[in-house]
């Protein structure tokens, strides 16, 4: 590698656009190219950008040896298709959240990178966030005892017009993947893969889930709940409790700039990590300090961890019926 870490964009759209403004905060991160379906889009968003190299297909961006890694920004219906061809062509990736759409085709990625010695990370941005990583930090050096319980919510106002892709199933739509990915990865990340998982949803006239409710068990005797839905704008907050205290921590939960420590007989503790930009350039650059270290996945998004949450999100569907395609 250069000492510059040189980007591709895969997709044109908003989180394509929040992610290279951030890039631009990171003096070692350069884009160099974008790829689109739309040869128009591809020109268009890199001229907006400032970007040398546009292409009219996926695989035109994959070829392109003159890339250390891809961020991959299409709608999730696409990750699986779009990460396939470019571990096909040797690049490295960085996919957006979720993964994919099941635990099927999340494994077959991870298998194909781990076989042929490629770097692969989700776009979990929440777990490079700074105030994220101190909270952990500060529970795992036990700061509020044993951890009990975990609550976290997600949810929009809406309502979505007929044929959004939020409603669509063949889209991967509804709350669940889009919105849910977050309580559950919050959950998993502070109490790690639960031995119950019960959920409920009101499912919509396409058959995608509209408010989805979930509890995860586990056998220490601690509980996650959980919530995501399209009907109505929650906090979009999240709090851990445990037997000497809680951390509260401040909207959005998933890209917080503090969080809120109260021990038992003490004045409650305010930890504020004011993020830069708008919160992409901390997965990016650990992205690039993975590639200047030679490793195939980080420590912070490991394979293990984005195979574990496909497969809670995928119970979680089983149990509440929505099927996607």
């Amino acid at each position: 590698m250069s000492e510059r870490t040189r980007w591709g964009i895969l997709a044109t759209g908003g989180i394509a656009t929040s992610f290279v403004q951030d890039l631009k905060l990171l003096p070692d991160a350069e884009v160099v190219a974008v790829g689109s379906r739309s040869a128009q889009s591809a020109q268009a968003f890199a001229g907006r950008h400032g970007i040398p190299r546009a292409y009219g297909s996926w695989r035109e961006l994959a070829d392109d040896s003159d890339i250390d890694v891809v961020y991959v920004a299409t709608p999730h219906s696409a990750h699986y298709a779009a990460t396939r061809i470019l571990l096909e062509a040797g690049r490295a990736v960085l996919c957006e959240k979720p993964f994919t759409l099941d635990l099927t085709t999340t494994v077959e990625l991870v298998d194909m990178a781990r076989d042929r010695g490629i770097f692969l990370m989700e776009a979990m941005w929440m777990r490079c966030n700074p105030s994220v990583l101190r909270m952990v930090e500060l529970i795992r050096d036990g700061a509020i005892g044993e951890v009990t319980s975990v609550h976290a919510d997600f949810g929009v106002a809406g309502p979505f017009e007929p044929g959004h892709r939020m409603r669509a199933p063949e889209l991967g739509g509804g709350a669940l993947l889009d919105l849910g990915v977050y309580p559950v990865s919050f959950a998993h990340l502070i109490l790690g893969v639960p031995e119950h998982v019960r959920a409920w949803a009101k499912i919509g006239p396409e058959g995608t889930d509209e408010n989805t409710g979930i509890i995860f068990g586990y056998d220490s005797g601690a509980i996650a709940a959980l919530t995501s839905g399209m009907l109505g704008q929650t906090a979009l907050g999240a709090t851990v409790s445990g037997t000497q205290g809680r951390i509260v921590v401040d909207p959005p939960f998933f890209r917080p700039d503090r969080f809120t420590l109260h021990r038992e007989g003490a004045e409650p503790e305010v930890v504020e990590l004011p993020r830069d930009g708008l919160g992409y350039l901390y997965e990016a650059a650990e992205v690039q300090r993975c590639l200047r270290e030679g490793l195939t996945e980080s420590p912070l998004v490991p394979h293990a961890v984005t195979i574990q949450v496909m497969e809670l999100l995928d119970k979680v569907r089983e149990q509440i019926g929505v099927a996607y395609g």
